[in-house]
């Protein structure tokens, strides 16, 4: 197996790295997102990045126009989602609102351990990158974030199952239920335009680091190719339990400006649900880069079911015109 080769913090030059767990997230200080950044800062970053899958930088109070700056350095910007929307002035922008339009449809499926977990969109062909998300509205307790190293949850697998996951493909769905689609407002009428479904490797190999990911997305993934429907669903039931396991993860307590850049490739992440039982509001604000097609262990890459790819800003913002 290709296993990732960490640099020591102590070798990074131009910036500073502060792991926070054993395998996932680490703050970066010495450095201010809204400045001009050399090259060898950029590539430090980088690198930081598929070390520590993500990253935090304190108190950096950003405004949009920086925001798309410092995310345009690391790859092209995708439309703030393709689905509910973004900022009508920096397209880039994408609203975490404590209220918006995704949460005011939350619907009453059983809860269970995993609920909430997910890579972001992985039901296109092309999910994103990385994501790189800003703290402007921070409630004073409550509304931490928390992320979990994909890759790490693989090389926890054993041997025989690991090797037998690496060999099985998952349907990735976007689709709303029915209750969302049904009204005639602007809303339902972009969920029932917008199904994505994709075939993914439930193994992927990072396509920088050459580790091997369980590309295991509770978000998403709804069935695996070529097994019975209850052997699937007892499958991906380990597999979510798996990747959620406490020593593969990292919570992160937000401050004002606070910003945190994660590899979507290569991590989950799950948005809290705690600041809907307080009157305290929380706003933050994303740009999310665009990614490439995934490969699994046999070199054979993803396929598209359903839907469009993601597209860079402009040309999606072309394709509506």
């Amino acid at each position: 197996m290709v296993m990732p080769v960490r640099l020591p913090v102590e070798d990074y030059r131009l910036i500073r790295v502060r792991p926070l767990t054993l395998g996932i997230g680490a703050e970066v200080e010495g450095i201010e997102l809204g400045n001009p950044l050399a090259a060898g800062t950029v590539a430090e970053i980088r690198r930081a990045l598929i070390d520590w899958k993500v990253l935090f930088f304190r108190g950096q109070h950003l405004d949009h126009a920086a925001h798309v700056r410092f995310a345009r350095r690391f790859g092209e910007p995708t439309i703030g989602h393709p689905v509910f929307g973004h900022d009508p002035v920096f397209p880039e922008i994408y609203s975490v609102a404590k209220e918006r339009t995704a949460n005011s449809h939350r619907d009453t499926r059983v809860v269970t351990p995993w609920y909430g977990w997910h890579t972001d969109i992985t039901a296109a062909i092309n999910p994103p990158m990385a994501s790189i998300l800003r703290g402007d509205v921070i409630p004073p307790y409550g509304g931490d974030t928390c992320w979990t190293d994909l890759g790490a949850a693989c090389r926890g697998l054993s041997e025989p199952l690991r090797r037998f996951v690496e060999g099985l493909r998952g349907v990735h769905r976007f689709s709303a239920p029915p209750a969302r689609v049904a009204g005639g407002d602007a809303y339902a009428e972009s969920l029932r335009s917008r199904v994505m479904a994709s075939e993914h490797p439930l193994v992927t190999v990072h396509p920088e680091s050459g580790e091997r990911i369980l590309f295991a997305n509770p978000g998403f993934l709804r069935s695996i190719v070529g097994l019975a429907p209850r052997e699937g669903e007892k499958i991906l039931e380990l597999l979510w339990e798996q990747i959620i396991r406490p020593e593969y993860t990292v919570r992160f307590r937000w401050s004002p400006g606070d910003v945190a850049f994660w590899d979507n490739r290569s991590t989950a992440h799950l948005a809290p649900s705690d600041i809907f039982d307080t009157e305290y509001d929380r706003q933050l604000y994303r740009v999310t880069l665009l990614g490439e097609i995934p490969v699994g262990v046999d070199g054979r890459p993803s396929q598209a079911l359903e839907g469009a790819p993601i597209l860079p800003v402009e040309a999606e913002l072309a394709r509506r015109a």
